[in-house]
């Protein structure tokens, strides 16, 4: 499950997301769930709206894993072999959270069991989503002996 908060559009972003879905079809089924908050009010406080808001689309229990440059970095092996034992040892959804462009709020990072960064940079968050449906193709592909990855040489 892909949870973000931002608003689903019919661009390039959206097209790109959902071709690597239909790949991870093959192994997995992800649902995609934006979440539509009202802009209003400073950055604080559009953050914990949407960070409340995000939650809230969770189903219970949820595996949370939070998008953000302060996590923790893992390798597309790492993440697979991490993807692929959670899939056997948890039962129920495991869900990857991304942020709007303000980040996510700190009650998101805190309800996280898992908070993974594709690295220090800051990401648009429509660029975040893209990266983080790859990388899970990727992993799922490792898992699956599909020759799409490659080890640095």
């Amino acid at each position: 499950m892909i949870v973000w908060a931002g608003r689903r559009q019919q661009d390039d972003w959206q097209r790109l997301c959902d071709d690597y879905r239909e790949r991870i079809g093959r192994w997995a089924r992800v649902r995609e769930l934006p979440i539509k908050v009202k802009s209003g009010g400073d950055d604080a406080s559009r953050l914990g709206v949407e960070g409340a808001a995000l939650l809230g689309a969770l189903p219970d229990p949820c595996w949370i894993v939070a998008l953000d440059s302060g996590g923790k970095a893992r390798t597309s092996s790492d993440l697979g072999r991490w993807l692929e034992r959670r899939i056997e040892e948890w039962p129920h959804p495991i869900a990857f959270l991304v942020g709007s462009d303000l980040g996510l709020a700190p009650e998101v990072r805190a309800s996280a069991r898992e908070v993974l960064s594709f690295g220090p940079a800051t990401l648009p968050h429509q660029l975040a989503r893209l990266v983080l449906y790859e990388q899970l193709y990727r992993a799922l592909s490792i898992g699956a002996g599909i020759k799409y990855h490659r080890e640095p040489l």
